[in-house]
């Protein structure tokens, strides 16, 4: 897996995100795959070879090891960054869908021969503001994140019975002719590495929440302001109204004021 190309297509969302958004960024890359990439993967190694069992019967080791870790730690790992970026894509694909949708709008105003490459490279680098559509977007993926990141968190917690890695395991599974002890190999180092990768995703999932509020607060603000300013135009107008009401009144009493004098003289 190349995360250099997950980390480049990341780093467009990155630009039109909010602050909360680019440390989610940096954690997930400095945090999560630097260290699963240059430090979990030497530690967990071939974790098969290592396991070993106080037995010579044929298959009971593999049987063993097959109950006890169902799925590797790191490729349990790399599916969640997996399914944890796909939303963030989802945001990369709808700036690009609005960033098409504007060149055509601008091609169809200005026309091409008008657009130059300068009027282009500022709208390929002009800041989308997180509003209607892009809003909507952003906030789904944020929820999707905290799906997956939970998910995976309980499926790790699940299928290895907590994050600590145990010393031994008494395995008593078919081919075995009795209950057999199993070890494994560097437990603590791998207790470590887990507790970090699950604090890691703690962290993420509390950076994403306080985005999600953040997004929410300021869309409430947004229709707020937008509500007390209908508000206030409708009172200008409403004052508009009634002034030139007044006035309608006023020019009637003086035209009346006017025919009844004349009479009198």
């Amino acid at each position: 897996m190349s995360w250099g190309v997950l980390y480049a297509q990341l780093g467009g969302v990155n630009k039109h995100s909010t602050s909360l958004g680019k440390i989610w960024l940096s954690v997930l890359f400095i945090f999560r795959i630097t260290i699963l990439v240059l430090a979990a993967e030497s530690v967990w190694g071939d974790e098969q070879s290592d396991f070993t069992c106080n037995t010579q019967q044929p298959g009971c080791k593999n049987v063993c090891y097959d109950h006890f870790f169902p799925v590797s730690h790191i490729r349990l790992w790399c599916l969640q960054l997996i399914f944890v970026s796909t939303p963030a894509l989802l945001v990369a694909m709808h700036v690009t869908y609005r960033k098409r949708g504007d060149k055509k709008t601008m091609l169809a105003s200005n026309g091409t021969d008008r657009m130059t490459d300068k009027d282009l490279e500022t709208l390929k680098k002009r800041r989308l503001p997180i509003t209607g559509p892009l809003w909507w977007t952003y906030t789904c993926s944020l929820f999707f994140r905290l799906i997956f990141e939970g998910g995976f968190m309980y499926a790790l917690y699940f299928v290895y019975d907590g994050f600590q890695m145990p010393r031994l395991v008494k395995c008593e599974q078919w081919p075995c002719p009795n209950k057999v002890d199993c070890f494994i190999s560097r437990p603590t180092e791998k207790t470590i590495f887990t507790i970090f990768m699950v604090a890691s995703s703690a962290i993420c999932m509390v950076l994403n929440v306080a985005e999600l509020c953040y997004l929410i607060s300021k869309a409430l603000m947004r229709c707020l302001a937008r509500s007390k300013n209908r508000k206030l135009a409708y009172n200008d107008n409403m004052m508009r109204d009634n002034a030139h009401l007044q006035n309608k009144k006023n020019e009637m009493l003086l035209s009346s004021i006017d025919s009844t004098s004349n009479k009198m003289c």
